[in-house]
């Protein structure tokens, strides 16, 4: 059974319920890196938005098909494989391997399909030339392809801006090169080739020697794979106006149907309370606080628990936080796995539906994730009680495990099997540290209690006797 989905859409400026081109199926189209460099932890919120949007279409019951972009040409890359003397090809692949590493650091699950840009070049041009038959795109005095925004009336729709606003310093907002077009705020499709600029990389067209716009990417890729109308279009609050827009605008006048029917846009993450900017050197890739000692789980649930339209503030003691409430669900997951008495008897299954009814409920309404993850500890504090009181056996415990899987479909963060983890030589250590204690032999079980610790576990004592457990750094 389907649980009902509502999200605020950007072009509407109202929460609404989501409605699909198919039943039961949501495409989802996410903006993704440009490979020119290791992605930051700005981009990651986005990505974590996005991943936790992707898991809650499926929590709720709806089949999914994904497709999030690489942008591998535009002005960057190109840039950057010139100065490096490389192909364009090598020059972004490096990123791009970072990139899914980064993903898999984060467990990001992976969308269904990452086009690259540089593989849909001549449907980028099919579209150029549509747009050019139904005249709402011309050729500039440089030869590149322009997009008219004056004969396309909705222009300005998502972005709620209005055409005289957008003319005043819309050289400066919409776009960086110095072209020759009619409107200033009219945005590239194809940009003619400059040898200066762009050396050895350029594509032949019927415009003539050059590359595609980076709008017109999105646009082709998006289409191709997911069809003219897709249900959700989602980015960062950057990529609203101008690229959503444009967009919008190009997509449109193609095909004469709506883009897209909702856009969900994150908000940017900040960090102690500032403009993330190398210049005040608060500015981290992924693997910068990787390096610092914190782990992925750490990093995505900091990203994750703030709500996607909310500014994120990003900070070191918050992530010191993330690491404490990792702990308690830690600690309340091994607490069940290691209960091994009979079935209680005591009836668990009300609060365990009621939880899950919640935790669903939270999530289907724009990503509630505060309520969700509230719904999830108040269940920690309520089965915890009932422990405490004797009434949770080993059916109640796999029950109420079995429901934290599902949580955890939609989380990423909760660690199963705890006791699996643990290396043999550490157990055999646990084991020689009793035998020496035994012994009363203080400095050998120290020793072992030592080595131990270096190895990213602490020791527990339990009425069961000792027992192992890992522990993340908490910092670097």
């Amino acid at each position: 059974m389907k649980t009902p989905l509502s999200f605020f859409n950007t072009l509407t400026r109202k929460k609404e319920p989501l409605k699909t081109v198919k039943e039961g199926e949501v495409t989802l189209y996410t903006c993704g890196p440009t490979v020119y460099n290791y992605a930051h932890i700005g981009n990651f919120r986005c990505y974590m938005f996005e991943d936790t949007l992707r898991r809650t279409i499926k929590l709720c019951g709806y089949r999914l098909k994904h497709v999030m972009n690489i942008t591998d040409v535009d002005d960057k890359t190109i840039k950057g494989a010139i100065k490096e003397g490389v192909s364009l090809e090598q020059y972004t692949e490096k990123y791009t391997n970072a990139f899914f590493n980064d993903l898999d650091a984060l467990n990001i699950e992976r969308a269904d399909a990452y086009p690259k840009a540089t593989a849909y070049i001549d449907e980028m041009v099919r579209l150029i030339e549509i747009l050019i038959e139904k005249q709402v795109a011309y050729k500039g005095g440089d030869g590149s392809i322009y997009f008219a925004i004056e004969k396309f009336p909705g222009y300005g729709k998502l972005s709620h801006l209005h055409l005289d606003e957008l003319k005043a310093g819309a050289s400066d907002r919409v776009h960086h090169d110095e072209y020759e077009k009619d409107h200033a705020a009219d945005f590239v499709l194809w940009k003619a080739y400059d040898e200066e600029r762009d050396g050895p990389l350029y594509w032949d067209s019927p415009f003539g020697k050059g590359r595609p716009g980076w709008h017109i990417e999105c646009s082709a890729m998006a289409m191709k794979l997911l069809g003219d109308s897709i249900d959700i279009h989602c980015g960062g609050v950057d990529n609203m106006f101008p690229h959503h827009e444009n967009e919008i605008a190009q997509s449109e006048a193609c095909t004469g149907c709506s883009f897209a029917g909702m856009w969900l846009h994150a908000e940017h993450l900040i960090v102690d309370g500032k403009k993330m900017s190398k210049s005040l050197g608060n500015f981290f890739t992924l693997r910068d606080l990787l390096e610092k000692g914190y782990s992925g789980r750490q990093i995505r649930y900091l990203l994750m628990q703030t709500h996607y339209r909310t500014q994120l503030n990003f900070t070191m003691q918050g992530l010191d936080a993330a690491q404490h409430s990792l702990a308690r669900l830690d600690a309340f997951v091994d607490r069940l796995e290691s209960i091994d008495e009979k079935d209680s008897g005591y009836a668990v299954e009300e609060l365990l539906g009621k939880a899950e009814l919640e935790f669903k409920n939270h999530l289907a309404d724009d990503l509630n994730i505060s309520a969700a993850l509230a719904t999830l500890f108040d269940l920690v504090r309520e089965i915890n009680a009932l422990i405490d009181q004797g009434k949770i056996g080993l059916k109640e415990a796999q029950n109420t495990l079995s429901l934290l899987k599902l949580f955890d479909g939609a989380l990423g963060v909760l660690k199963f099997q705890l006791k699996a983890e643990v290396p043999k030589e550490l157990e055999e250590a646990l084991e020689n540290r009793a035998k020496a204690r035994q012994n009363k032999d203080w400095k050998r079980a120290d020793e072992i209690r030592d080595f131990i610790h270096s190895k990213g576990y602490i020791i527990e004592d339990s009425p069961k006797g000792a027992k192992l457990k890992k522990v993340e750094a908490a910092h670097g």
